[in-house]
């Protein structure tokens, strides 16, 4: 393991971009990329780490420990690489949003 188990943990909202994502079983598995949250209600979702394969989110179970070196999986690199792409989570996320807001348009301004 490296010396980012020394370090002290932090919360979410101080974890910076580019920070190595470690899995479970010690391998790095890529950085991250962005903090997910429901900043209203201050809920951790979870992680958008850049791997080797291209972007992949990790749900907040499935982080063990934050500081500011390093993030700790509780899961393997094996079971990492099979995590959803992001653009595919975000995607049905703009998409959900596009559908709302040309409701809210119609409604708005009357069938337009």
């Amino acid at each position: 393991m490296s010396t980012g188990d020394d370090d002290h943990q932090i919360g979410y909202q101080a974890l910076p971009r580019g920070v190595a994502v470690h899995a479970s079983d010690g391998e790095r598995i890529g950085t991250v990329y962005r903090v997910q949250d429901n900043a209203r209600e201050h809920i951790f979702d979870g992680i958008v780490i850049d791997t080797p394969s291209g972007r992949r989110f990790v749900d907040a179970p499935e982080v063990a420990r934050i500081t500011l070196r390093q993030v700790t999986l509780t899961i393997t690199a094996a079971e990492a690489a099979e995590l959803p792409e992001q653009s595919g989570a975000l995607g049905s996320m703009q998409t959900r949003a596009q559908r709302t807001a040309r409701r809210w348009r119609r409604k708005l301004t009357g069938g337009r």
